[in-house]
């Protein structure tokens, strides 16, 4: 059950129409400039086969061609250049980023938009004529949004032609679009502004409903909603998005490592990581386990199912905590699984994904919800939950059904 409501969807809408009025009374906003620090300085256009669209690009184009990012701003705003910084800094590393809704626009977007930028950069790339024509590497794009925009790229993340998908701050708002997720084939990362984040719970969600198997990245930098877009280059969220962009989309193995591994370039940072089947030559991982792994036994007829649970904080502040538990199937499949976990005193749940609780404090049951109870042999699923007071200590055991 998706923990949070539809407000953060219209939050960043409530702070977009503000640009807007400085923009009207003729001041220039730091995004309409010519820059980013990477070495293509990019500006912005609008094409008029692409309406209500705004274009990030190199200012001069690359020999190399330019994989495609198009973007789904916050509050579904229709102004192109609600995340102008973050998206030029984009630009400047080689990429073409297309936004929805035009430079200063008013009103709001849809999902379709996305698809239309992948529609307009895939012709103009085949068009003679055009300035990007055989200029674009239409084989590697990317579907990204932030808020609400991030709900937009959920609904199109299917496409065939996407690369991968990044959800920005977002996280779907009702169970009923679970299915987005699971119909994902693609590497997708989160980036999200940590547990003050009002996406925060949901993001959690939907990391915890994922397809078995598939390749993704959860990064949580407590930095609230708001994000860093609008400080020079994005910000952190525009630095982060540049490596993830430049390994997935260019196959930069070098930026590939700060999202892979126990010690990746951004574990042991500021940053909140969480990993999934990610290997940096490739999407799947390794099918066999390492040779120190005992391999597999059968379970002696009639036993009993078991599971193992693994309790860790994942973020302490004054007052209060996230922690997350991996459940762990033994060497027999698993219809269900219920840990029992007990809290240190003074601590609580005050919300909590991916499982059903009984009790907020001292020893309290979670077992597991319709969608993440079965388990085959050695596979691991998870639940996390957000509380008050000190994490440390707590204990979690596991038992299967």
């Amino acid at each position: 059950m998706k923990s949070r409501s539809k407000i953060y969807a219209g939050l960043a809408a409530i702070i977009v129409p503000a640009a807007s009025v400085i923009m009207a009374l003729g001041a220039t906003p730091a995004d309409a400039a010519v820059g980013g620090s990477g070495p293509y300085p990019a500006d912005y256009e609008t094409s008029a086969s692409l309406a209500n669209h705004t274009i990030f690009r190199p200012q001069t184009l690359p020999s190399e061609r330019l994989p495609i990012l198009v973007w789904g701003n916050g509050g579904c705003s229709a102004n192109g250049l609600s995340q102008g910084n973050f998206l030029r800094e984009i630009a400047s590393y080689g990429f073409l980023a297309i936004a929805n809704g035009a430079p200063y626009g008013s009103g709001s977007t849809n999902s379709q938009m996305l698809t239309q930028s992948i529609d307009w950069a895939v012709a103009e790339n085949s068009r003679q004529g055009s300035k990007y024509y055989n200029r674009l590497d239409t084989t590697k794009i990317a579907v990204a949004g932030y808020s609400c925009g991030g709900l937009e790229a959920y609904a199109v993340s299917n496409d065939p032609r996407i690369t991968t998908t990044g959800i920005f701050s977002s996280g779907l708002l009702n169970d009923a679009d679970d299915y987005q997720l699971w119909r994902l084939t693609k590497p997708i990362a989160y980036f999200i502004g940590g547990p003050s984040d009002i996406a925060y719970p949901n993001a959690m969600d939907d990391w915890g409903k994922l397809p078995a198997g598939l390749p993704a990245f959860m990064g949580n930098l407590s930095v609230g909603h708001g994000g860093t877009y609008d400080q020079p280059n994005g910000g952190e969220f525009g630095r982060v998005a540049v490596l993830y962009l430049k390994w997935r989309l260019k196959g930069d193995i070098t930026a590939g490592r700060n999202f892979v591994g126990v010690d990746c370039g951004l574990c042991h940072t500021e940053w909140t990581v969480q990993q999934k089947n990610l290997t940096l030559d490739g999407d799947t991982p390794p099918s066999t386990p390492p040779p120190s792994t005992p391999p597999p036994t059968t379970p002696p007829p009639g036993g009993t199912p078991t599971c193992t649970a693994a309790y860790s904080v994942q973020d302490q502040w004054n007052g209060g905590f996230v922690a997350n538990v991996n459940v762990t199937a033994g060497t027999a499949a698993l219809t269900g699984w219920r840990v029992t976990l007990t809290l240190p005193s003074g601590a609580s749940v005050s919300s909590l994904w991916n499982g059903v609780a009984s009790g907020t404090s001292g020893t309290i049951t979670v077992a597991n919800q319709s969608y993440n109870g079965q388990l085959a042999a050695g596979q691991t699923t998870s639940f996390g939950f957000q509380g008050t007071g000190n994490g440390s200590g707590a204990t979690a055991t596991c038992t299967g059904s």
